[in-house]
């Protein structure tokens, strides 16, 4: 038996004493607690467990403990008991082990299994589950009391403002997990770490990972309809635990070494000048709908924890994954706002991008704010003042707050860029003037609640849809190995194939798609605004026509770095364009363009011109456009002048002659890009651009962009 004394009720969580280990639980509507401690991993039984009582160990709503000779490294659950009435939100069960919420580590040496730690009887009334009497233990992860000393060596969270970032986002296990990727740890944070040399050559400026926090994999119990294959939930967007990073993404065996793997990977990227940003999954939780197992907060305190339908036994959905988190509810609020302090403070974690933002915007019971509490707190709480916060600004539950999402200093993910840019580069008809407005900054969404055009991330694809060379492949979408007859997935991609769907040897096809990844990735590296790449567009990344690969852990996922061969050519192009983007001061601006001329040189910020060289009539339904940026350091809020910019935009399907308007006075214009042309002439090394030899005219051909400067 351990000896224990009251301990005290903050902090929340697991927290190593100068004689021991402080446990401490909320639970309002609990009856009992148990603290449980196991020798090992896949212990069905605890070797000892400890009973609070609630005259000494309770405090208000919190359960503590404090138990002597206990260390890091302890392996813990909780069993709390309370009333069993779903038609009242309670779902108490003193038989199923629970995942403390605070946890900051879960063992991973045997397989999570959900499914078989249910144990329930189905009540022929309703279809409800009412839970039988049996234990969970040897079934479920355990929490790993954990030591947060760590070396930083005088580490901290790089903080880049937005406007001189370039994001890439990308998985951690998919990064490095196939054979070519040439790494010693495949699939792991140290294999991030094995990588920062190329992402230094590409010139990133922060990794946007993939949900890392613990998830279980193989919840979704379905099988690869042509090879019988387990599909398992590879993206990871279904936390239950959300200070813990994912133990499988760690090199690192010992128990609690997923924790010092992540921080040394931070600390390396760091080192390296690259940030690292996290999505997070705060929408819902990996417990589900009334069907889905108990593993922590639906047996803590299921109607403080999630928003509950008008029948209190069922579920509100907003996030489509069975459950909501009731992120507005006061403990929820505490609980999202330590663990993001948790990931800044200890982990120096850059920034974050928050899933299905819009559901941290509703109300306990479901409705949109007009101000909430929870968005506005994250964006006004002072540890997090200098962390990027990112809104996926729309939820499962028919909110979109794009341009308007609430809270203040929030950027958003800009999915009209992403439409609009695809359309036009596409050859769609009529809509020449929204591409104008998504490349210049997207003031329509943005300006009007005085944030700026760094608040718009703008991105043409990412993880959830089309790679970048898919979207020059295919037409529609080819989803059948993920079991669901092809019909999860995006509907409308706007994409094309150019005459072949998929892979093709025509050579013809091949060079126009070639050309159409280089229009793309131009379009968003010289857009106002901060831009985010897909990890592996930039060399040829292909998941086979599938636009929702969630459930593929394996090669339609992982990155093929063998690509980088075939498309050398986009990689240097992307390589090179980064490069160009934060040398240029113009492509930074802090403000929107207004049109005037504020460096009384007779040239506006911004003007937009037809291919003859006319006023752009934005009615035209033709994909015709070209933009002269002026570089004057007054014009784009600089301390120093940059070059002036002509940039010619042809999606058409034939060559055009544009009218290049005249430099200003002593200057001439220089190709510096032109993406029709073969390498190295696509993009040239700065100071080696070529004259134009008609200073008047240029010939655009078909779907290409140009980009002219002057000096």
């Amino acid at each position: 038996m351990q000896r224990v004394t009251p301990g005290k009720p903050k902090p929340l969580g697991a927290t190593i004493t100068e004689n021991g280990v402080q446990f401490a639980l909320f639970s309002r509507d609990a009856t009992a607690v148990h603290l449980a401690l196991f020798q090992n991993s896949s212990d069905a039984r605890p070797y000892d467990e400890i009973t609070l009582d609630p005259q000494r160990h309770r405090s208000g709503d919190i359960w503590h403990v404090n138990v002597e000779g206990l260390s890091a490294g302890a392996l813990y659950l909780f069993r709390v008991d309370g009333p069993y009435e779903p038609e009242e939100g309670l779902r108490f069960n003193a038989n199923k082990f629970l995942l403390d919420p605070y946890a900051k580590a879960l063992t991973a040496d045997h397989r999570w299994d959900f499914l078989h730690s249910l144990g329930y009887d189905v009540n022929a009334d309703d279809g409800d589950l009412s839970f039988s009497e049996t234990s969970n233990g040897e079934y479920v992860p355990k929490c790993i009391v954990v030591d947060d000393s760590f070396d930083w060596e005088g580490d901290q969270p790089l903080n880049y403002p937005l406007r001189f970032s370039v994001i890439y986002e990308t998985h951690v296990r998919g990064l490095t997990r196939h054979p070519s990727s040439g790494v010693e740890h495949p699939g792991t944070y140290r294999g991030v770490t094995e990588k920062i040399g190329y992402f230094k050559e590409l010139g990133i400026t922060s990794l946007e990972l993939l949900p890392i926090h613990e998830f279980d994999e193989h919840e979704l119990h379905r099988t690869h309809p042509q090879t019988g294959a387990e599909l398992t939930n590879y993206w990871g967007y279904s936390s239950i635990a959300f200070f813990a990073p994912k133990a499988r993404y760690a090199a690192d065996p010992v128990a609690g070494g997923q924790v010092r793997e992540f921080k040394q990977m931070v600390k390396e990227l760091h080192a390296a000048g690259i940030e690292v940003i996290l999505d997070v999954v705060f929408n819902h939780t990996g417990e589900g709908n009334e069907y889905g197992p108990t593993v922590s907060f639906r047996g803590i305190d299921n109607r403080v924890y999630y928003i509950l339908d008008e029948r209190r036994r069922y579920y509100k959905n907003y996030s489509g994954c069975g459950n909501t988190l009731n992120c507005n509810h006061p403990i929820v609020r505490t609980l999202i706002r330590d663990c993001l302090h948790y990931w800044v403070v200890e982990m120096h974690i850059d920034g974050f991008r928050f899933d299905l933002g819009s559901i941290l915007g509703r109300d306990q019971k479901g409705n949109l704010m007009e101000n909430p509490p929870m968005l506005e707190g994250i964006a006004e709480d002072p540890i997090l003042r200098n962390t990027k916060i990112i809104a996926e600004a729309w939820d499962a539950g028919g909110a979109y707050q794009v341009g308007w999402f609430p809270g203040g200093r929030w950027a958003e993910w800009n999915d009209r860029f992403r439409d609009d840019v695809r359309r036009f580069g596409r050859g769609d008809k009529g809509v020449v003037a929204d591409f104008a407005t998504r490349i210049s900054g997207s003031s329509d969404l943005y300006l009007r609640d005085g944030r700026k055009p760094f608040h718009s991330i703008n991105f043409v694809t990412s993880h959830d849809g089309f790679t970048l060379r898919d979207l020059v492949s295919y037409a529609r979408k080819h989803n059948e190995i993920n079991g669901e007859n092809n019909r999860d997935g995006h509907n409308s991609e706007y994409s094309h194939n150019y005459g072949v769907e998929g892979d093709t040897t025509n050579r013809s096809v091949l060079r126009v798609r070639r050309r159409q990844i280089k229009n793309f990735i131009a379009s968003l590296l010289l857009s106002l605004g901060t831009p985010m790449l897909l990890g592996g567009d930039e060399f040829g990344r292909t998941q086979r026509g599938n636009n929702n690969a969630y459930c593929q852990d394996n090669e339609i996922s992982w990155y093929d770095w063998g690509l980088l061969q075939q498309y050398d050519d986009i990689q240097r192009f992307t390589r090179m364009l980064i490069r160009f983007r934060l040398a240029h001061p113009a492509f930074l601006r802090p403000e929107f363009f207004t049109g005037k001329d504020y460096s009384y040189n007779a040239i506006p910020d911004i003007s937009w011109s037809d291919e003859i060289g006319k006023p752009m009539d934005w009615s035209s339904p033709r994909n015709l456009l070209a933009v002269r940026i002026d570089g004057s350091k007054a014009e784009i809020r600089a301390d120093r002048d940059d070059n002036d910019f002509y940039i010619m935009f042809n999606s058409t399907t034939r060559e055009r002659n544009f009218t290049v308007c005249d430099p200003a006075a002593g200057r001439r214009w220089y190709r510096a890009v032109d993406t029709a042309l073969d390498p190295p002439e696509d993009i040239v090394e700065p100071g080696a651009e070529a004259p134009l030899s008609d200073p008047s005219c240029y010939v655009v051909r078909a779907r290409s962009i140009v980009v002219l400067l002057a000096r």
